[in-house]
């Protein structure tokens, strides 16, 4: 998958993180609730990077390109989610 990061601007996650994060084998892609982000093709995702730092991010996508829009590290909520989707799926 190819990524666009012509509006994405983080001083806190690197762009190699989100896409560590997008990679990961557990991650978890969603779409919003019903309104403007699902209407505009827009995504989230919890995922970790290589270095195991928990990421929630918002991204568009085509199918072959996903635009992210921003990041952020997990709340504990999603650590939580995370952490129980993925034992579910072991």
């Amino acid at each position: 998958m190819e990524f666009d990061w012509s509006v994405y601007q983080s001083e806190k996650v690197t762009r190699e993180e989100v896409a560590e994060s997008y990679e990961d084998a557990f991650s978890l892609r969603f779409l919003p609730p019903a309104g403007g982000s699902a209407e505009q093709n827009r995504f989230f995702c919890l995922g970790r990077t290589l270095s195991n730092k928990g990421l929630f991010f918002g991204y568009s996508s085509n199918g072959k390109l996903v635009k992210v829009i921003f990041s952020r590290e997990m709340s504990p909520e999603e650590e939580f989610f995370y952490q129980r989707k993925m034992r579910e799926s072991l």
